[in-house]
């Protein structure tokens, strides 16, 4: 497995294979790899010849008051998961590899960002597309695997795809889960072990939720209302717990039939900010 740190290095290795016939699969990550991330390389390697990661912890998703600075690496032991997985090969840039200069140019994303996520964490997907606009140029996939956990940045990213018109098939991975149904997450890794029992709820929630709209409740308020209580006992603090449409990622009160939904919460518990969704189909 090849370790690459710089631009053309992993370039000229994407257009060796290419040229080799094979196609490439791209699983971009920020490390502190876990199941969950190799679940996706996995699903990378039946749909591609070979895979390339890239492990960059990307400064400009990050607020003035989030965790960049105690965001987990570990790129020696990720770099080990990487080879353990078969992986081709990892583009392990440094900041200074990916931003060199002042960048004078950025990208705005239009009504998608403004809930969920986005109604939380100003310039998030901001940063999110001016990074993954950068590894797909740099790159240059086939295909690239992204994980349903982050529902709302694949559904941002498709966008991107389409308008910006990357050569690049975008293929959403299942959440990977844990026992209890807690979704994987390099951020657990904060939660104490008293919020490691206690943090599942939010999973349970939204499954409680998809069971009631199966069966035919419509209108959502009060059934959301009711289980933002119930989390709040529990010792969450809730940042969201909503029905959105899929396609408009915009807040709904009332269920349709023969529609997609995606129901997704975000909570606090302690200082650790956990996100989870399920895709609803009715």
């Amino acid at each position: 497995m090849e370790a690459i740190r710089n631009i053309g290095d992993i370039r000229r290795t994407v257009t060796r294979l290419k040229k080799q016939g094979r196609t490439v699969g791209f699983v971009p990550t920020m490390g502190a790899l876990h199941e969950g991330h190799l679940s996706l390389f996995r699903l990378a390697r039946e749909q591609a010849d070979e895979v390339v990661v890239s492990i960059y912890v990307n400064p400009r998703q990050f607020g003035p008051d989030e965790d960049f600075e105690d965001y987990p690496r570990q790129l020696e032991e990720d770099l080990a998961l990487c080879e353990q997985e078969g992986i081709t090969a990892v583009f392990a840039p440094t900041d200074e590899i990916m931003y060199p200069d002042r960048q004078f140019l950025r990208i705005e994303v239009d009504e998608l960002n403004e809930h969920m996520d986005g109604g939380s964490r100003p310039g998030f997907f901001e940063g999110i597309l001016l990074v993954v606009n950068k590894l797909f140029n740099i790159v240059r996939p086939d295909l690239a695997v992204f994980g349903q956990k982050d529902i709302q940045q694949f559904r941002i990213l498709q966008q991107m795809v389409k308008e910006f018109n990357h050569e690049v098939e975008l293929v959403m991975g299942p959440i990977k889960r844990a026992n209890d149904g807690l979704a994987l997450s390099s951020r657990n890794a904060y939660l104490s072990r008293d919020e490691r029992k206690t943090a599942p709820g939010l999973y349970r929630a939204l499954q409680y939720v998809r069971q009631q709209i199966l069966g035919g409740v419509r209108k959502t308020s009060l059934l959301l209302d009711h289980q933002k209580t119930e989390l709040e006992a529990k010792g969450f603090e809730i940042d969201y717990l909503q029905v959105f449409s899929f396609e408009e990622i915009a807040p709904v009160k009332e269920i349709k039939p023969a529609s997609k939904y995606i129901l997704a919460g975000a909570v606090y518990l302690g200082e650790t900010r956990l996100i989870d969704n399920i895709i609803v189909e009715t």
